[in-house]
């Protein structure tokens, strides 16, 4: 079949799979998307809308009827409904075979360990009264919390003092399985985003390096390249790599890392999807993330990850004290600055730390990127309309 000609269907109508149209446009693919609310960011771009819940099997199987390929854009999706499909012969990248592992950040953790994938120590709990017994032994002042399943952006996630919960059981925040982690005193948050092709080959775009709004847990701001040195970039790069590599499938994976105060590096989760840590690859590389995604799922070859420049990407949240209709203060002074790239996601209503849209920088060098990054930070806010 002529790769042009092929019909997408994408699980997801979020700003994920809107920038996945809008940078697969001048391919003339066809995209069909299945989501439940019909005023999402991908409604007005989707040559086929399925109004529909991403659990419900029988619109999940109407998507796949008129599609010739299935990708998604969220983790949140009935994985038994892909497998059958994928089983019958459906071509669904990644594989839900992989998503169902990524699903379950327990199954993650096991998965690194099987693997011989560096990250840190952890211990799996169905219930509370587990907890006591298995916090001391991860040898951390502090640990980290997570729900096995359903967590996202920060939720489900909590940092905890060991002594404090051993003393007071009944802070433990959550109830049912558990991943708990060691603490690991994070130098640098970063993330490697990796494509690999239906034939295995593998690209990797460059190093990001991620702050992190403290409270809500979200990307603020990043920068690529990272500045960690050309040793450590390709130690990222590598454990990366090898992720992929162990995940045995076709798509693109954002591997999201840990840089502790020695240098060494580890792996804290995988995201199976375009990733906001890549936004600034529309602008700032040769191929886009998202590019890169539509090229694999059409059989067209991976395209260069090389930066031509270097890079940065403000995230716009919604502001923390009001929801509602909005205006955004200062767009002329932003968008009259060189390098800088506005992207709004068409959401009707801004919600305290909502994502409604990003910045994408481009400067000589990351110096720059960042002076520009502070600048919009100061500036550019959600007022109410």
């Amino acid at each position: 079949m002529n790769p042009l000609k092929k019909r997408i269907g994408v699980l997801g109508g979020g700003q994920l799979g809107r920038m996945l149209i809008e940078e697969s446009m001048r391919l003339n693919l066809h995209f069909n998307i299945l989501e439940a609310d019909s005023n999402c960011p991908c409604a007005a771009y989707a040559n086929t809308f399925i109004e529909g819940s991403l659990m419900d099997e029988a619109k999940i199987i109407e998507l796949a009827n008129c599609s010739d390929v299935l990708t998604y854009e969220i983790e949140h999706v009935n994985t038994e409904a892909l497998l059958k499909l994928e089983a019958a012969g459906k071509t669904i990248i990644p594989s839900p075979r992989i998503l169902q592992m990524i699903q379950d950040k327990g199954l993650q953790k096991e998965f690194y360990a099987k693997n011989d994938i560096k990250s840190g120590k952890f211990f799996l709990v169905n219930n509370k009264s587990e907890w006591a017994r298995l916090i001391p032994l991860l040898g951390s002042e502090k640990f980290v919390a997570k729900t096995r399943k359903g967590g996202y952006d920060g939720k489900g996630v909590a940092i905890l003092n060991t002594q404090e919960i051993i003393e007071n059981p009944a802070n433990i925040p959550f109830d049912g399985a558990c991943v708990l982690e060691e603490y690991i005193a994070c130098e640098k948050e970063l993330a490697v985003i990796v494509a690999r092709d239906t034939a295995g080959n593998i690209v990797s775009f460059p190093s990001i390096e991620m702050e992190f709004d403290p409270i809500a847990n979200l990307v603020t701001v990043l920068i690529s390249p990272a500045r960690i040195g050309s040793i450590l970039e390709e130690k990222a790069e590598a454990l990366a790599r090898k992720v992929v590599q162990a995940l045995d499938g076709p798509g693109l994976f954002a591997v999201e890392l840990f840089m502790d105060a020695a240098g060494e590096i580890f792996v804290n989760e995988v995201a199976p999807r375009p990733h906001n840590s890549g936004h600034h690859t529309i602008e700032a590389c040769y191929t886009s993330q998202y590019e890169q995604l539509a090229r694999i799922l059409v059989g067209l070859p991976l395209g260069s990850t090389e930066l031509v420049q270097a890079a940065g990407m403000v995230n716009l949240l919604g502001a923390k004290d009001f929801s509602g209709a909005y205006q955004l203060e200062n767009l002329e002074k932003i968008s009259a600055l060189p390098g800088v790239y506005v992207h709004l996601y068409a959401k009707a209503e801004s919600k305290p730390m909502r994502k409604m849209g990003h910045v994408s920088i481009l400067a000589p060098n990351v110096e720059e990127v960042l002076e520009k990054a502070k600048y919009i930070i100061e500036h550019l806010r959600f007022v109410k309309a």
